[in-house]
């Protein structure tokens, strides 16, 4: 009877011990000795002559335009705002030198701006689309009290699904045709741990996550490499966060970092202390989900009871004038 104790005891230790490296090697792997010791063995260049940005103005997706820029490709640059987007496309020529092309879409609005792009970039060989443009919430927020909901709501459906899915469907096809081409979509780490407060823009972003993880796997062997990024705090514009920290970083430097996993990882957060977050959050959670909700509903309700406070001594300033 000892002998079958110790054989079932073993066999136990064995196979957690095989789980525990088919998750630790490859995120090891992904997260940090393949993007530090050997980086993308992708040639950008080599996909095509021209890169698609949408979102191209500030924040990530600025950070990608100059990045691809840096590497010869020529840019599509695609935003709401024409003045921002003539001022990055000279910033851009003139460090990088390379052509720019710039397409006003605002990507809250209808189906017509897809035809506009569409026409504007039928002579172009593009071979990388980073789906970069995204809504979020201007503070965190209950779903019931989002000011003007249902407006918000279909904004945030519209710019962040449909825009994913419209922009690959304008661009795959070539570079189907090519058998070759890199598909970036920026998601964000709300979309895999848990973000109430965030639940619209969080719900949304994993809808990209999810459906870049499906493309990868039907054009796989078509010769396309479709990438899921999933950001965690960024010191962007819409982050609302001024300062980089380690943990909150330039787009520069996130952008530097999420290019080195390019054709190692397929769903990366991109820079390796957002995967420690993301590590700590889940590893919480498996032991107790309802302690990982609480802590991020806690720090949600923070940050918005600021944004209150702030906006009441803002109106209360207004009112004294």
């Amino acid at each position: 009877m000892a002998n079958a104790y110790d054989i079932f005891g073993g066999v136990c230790v064995f196979v957690v011990s095989v789980q525990l490296l088919r998750k630790v090697f490859p995120w090891l792997y992904e997260n940090l000795l393949g993007p530090k010791l050997f980086g993308s063995s992708i040639r950008l260049k080599e996909m095509g002559a021209w890169a698609v940005v949408t979102g191209a103005t500030d924040g990530i997706g600025k950070a990608y335009a100059k990045a691809l820029a840096k590497k010869g490709l020529n840019l599509v640059l695609v935003s709401r705002t024409r003045s921002k987007l003539e001022e990055v496309a000279k910033e851009i020529e003139s460090e990088s030198k390379v052509q720019t092309k710039i397409i006003t879409a605002d990507f809250t609005s209808g189906p017509e701006i897809y035809d506009d792009i569409r026409a504007q970039t039928a002579d172009l060989e593009v071979g990388v689309l980073v789906n970069n443009v995204g809504m979020s919430y201007a503070n965190p927020e209950y779903f019931l009290t989002l000011p003007d909901r249902e407006k918000f709501i279909n904004s945030v459906v519209t710019c962040n699904i449909f825009s994913v899915t419209r922009m690959c469907g304008l661009f795959l096809p070539g570079m189907v045709e090519r058998r070759k081409g890199v598909v970036i979509n920026i998601s964000s780490l709300s979309a895999v741990i848990p973000a109430p407060l965030l639940t619209v823009y969080a719900a949304s972003k994993a809808f990209v996550d999810k459906f870049s993880d499906d493309l990868a796997t039907e054009y796989l062997h078509h010769g396309i490499t479709v990438q899921s990024v999933l950001p965690g705090p960024v010191a962007t514009n819409m982050s609302k966060i001024r300062r980089p920290t380690w943990m909150s970083c330039a787009p520069k430097t996130f952008v530097s970092s999420a290019l080195a996993t390019l054709g190692i990882a397929r769903h990366t957060t991109g820079y390796y202390p957002h995967s420690l977050l993301q590590l700590g959050i889940d590893m919480i959670g498996l032991f107790s989900p309802y302690v990982s909700q609480k802590i991020t509903l806690n720090t949600m309700n923070n940050i918005r009871a600021r944004a209150l406070k702030k906006a009441a001594k803002v109106a209360a300033a207004a009112e004294t004038k």
